[in-house]
């Protein structure tokens, strides 16, 4: 099908409201707009690159961790969790009672995204994968109520208090299995002679618009895209996240996808979203490039530190996957005595390394400033 003649789906009426049922997407694509040839060049490009380096850096699943939280801490926030970044990285002890909610939201979403990454080793991308995920998303947080792991039984919308007010109303729970079941073998049908950027850009419009679960679909649908990446061999490590462009152009992300529904124009939303793989891949180089200068500015700067470099050396690569931690934090992964590790952390102030940030003489938290910069929005 050409993308000139898609028709988004139509509206059913259903008893005291008419939901959107979609058009079935398992089928070849063509387009015939030279904008779309060139944005999909430019992302498989830069996608290319992002994977090379991630094969290439030292001990990189120290530094993927990263990138997971931020991905975590920013998809939450796009569904309203009020949380930060350096929030995600505390333990539960340091997080304000009134914000602990949010907390364990992105707690449950980063535990959620690795052990998806990690079944993806046992299992294809699947519907069966997803509902085990969003089953860990949704455990004993405000979403447990909503059938977690569950595809929907009942109808849901978006927007509004009810469904006499939504602006959006997905298709009547009734479809919902057939039109996954189409969705995954759009997936998997390797006789459909689709680009793989492309697939995934129809298939995350799909999934949003079919909303399959009671809560959650934001979430997982933009985790759905890292997993058909690394599913499909175009990544080799979970290192494309697209939440945090999504963050910063979330009208137009969301206007993109409504226009596929009001106007069938999905050639528009593809090209959104190759820009956003293309332009995430490049800060992910770019990011990538800039922690490789550090390490080497960080084993330059403890290099003086004689009989104690051997830990000092430790520390750093503990901090690499955590750059916020206590003293008796420090003490307990280096395995030495607090004292030692108090002497270390003054060190590596001294070195500007680390940086006290609670301003009390016990308890005290340190980060990683230089290193965390590199993730932060």
């Amino acid at each position: 099908m050409n993308f000139r003649d898609y028709r988004a789906g139509t509206f059913v009426q259903q008893y005291e409201y008419r939901s959107f049922s979609p058009t079935l997407v398992a089928h070849d694509w063509t387009w015939d707009d030279p904008r779309i040839n060139t944005l999909l060049e430019e992302a498989s490009t830069a996608l290319a690159r992002l994977d090379a380096f991630s094969r290439i850096v030292p001990d990189v699943d120290r530094f993927i961790r990263m990138h997971v939280v931020k991905e975590a801490n920013t998809s939450s926030r796009i569904e309203g969790t009020v949380t930060e970044m350096d929030e995600a990285l505390f333990d539960r002890e340091f997080i304000a009672e009134e914000r602990r909610d949010d907390w364990q939201e992105v707690q449950n979403y980063i535990r959620a995204m690795n052990t998806a990454i990690d079944e993806l080793q046992r299992l294809p991308l699947s519907g069966r994968l997803l509902r085990n995920t969003h089953a860990r998303l949704l455990d004993g947080v405000r979403g447990e109520r909503k059938t977690p792991g569950e595809f929907r039984r009942s109808q849901n919308w978006i927007g509004g208090t009810t469904l006499a007010d939504a602006v959006f109303i997905p298709p009547h729970h009734d479809e919902v299995a057939g039109l996954m079941s189409d969705l995954e073998k759009f997936w998997h049908d390797e006789a459909i002679q689709v680009p793989h950027l492309i697939r995934i850009a129809i298939s995350h419009y799909q999934f949003e618009t079919i909303h399959p679960f009671l809560d959650g679909n934001g979430r997982i649908g933009r985790l759905l895209i890292t997993l058909y990446l690394l599913d499909k061999g175009l990544i080799k490590k979970p290192s494309l996240y697209l939440s945090a462009h999504l963050e910063k152009n979330k009208g137009q992300y969301y206007d993109a996808l409504t226009t596929v529904r009001a106007s069938s124009d999905i050639g528009h939303w593809v090209r959104f979203f190759l820009v956003a793989v293309r332009d995430t891949a490049r800060r992910g180089v770019a990011t990538f490039e800039a922690i490789m200068r550090l390490r080497e500015d960080m084993r330059a700067r403890i290099g003086g530190l004689g009989g104690r470099m051997a830990n000092a050396a430790r520390l750093l690569e503990e901090l690499y996957l955590r750059p916020f931690l206590t003293g008796p934090q420090m003490a307990a992964l280096l395995g030495v005595t607090q004292p030692t590790a108090n002497a270390l952390a003054v060190d590596f102030m001294r070195l500007g390394i680390l940086r006290e940030v609670t301003g009390q003489r016990r308890n005290r938290l340190y980060t990683f400033e230089e290193y965390y910069a590199l993730f932060r929005d």
